[in-house]
């Protein structure tokens, strides 16, 4: 009985100070926005950046450069 009373003081409480609790299925649209996509050139110039700044080792920078090339080639 407590319990209860304590519940429903912290409702009326809530309530009182502008909260407001909502359910499950709300009607309200989310719109989803796909973020920007990149270049092939700028990511071939984010890699050699990456090398030259010695991010990656140059086997590294050949091998994602052959990946990144033959993906876009598609």
């Amino acid at each position: 009985m407590k319990r209860l009373a304590v519940t429903l003081l912290v409702a009326v409480i809530m309530m009182g100070m502008g909260f407001t609790l909502t359910g499950c299925g709300s009607t309200t649209k989310t719109e989803i926005k796909e973020s920007p996509k990149t270049t092939l050139g700028q990511e071939l110039i984010d890699l050699e950046e990456a090398y030259k700044k010695g991010v990656i080792t140059k086997d590294e920078y050949e091998k994602q450069k052959k990946a990144l090339l033959k993906s876009r080639s598609k």
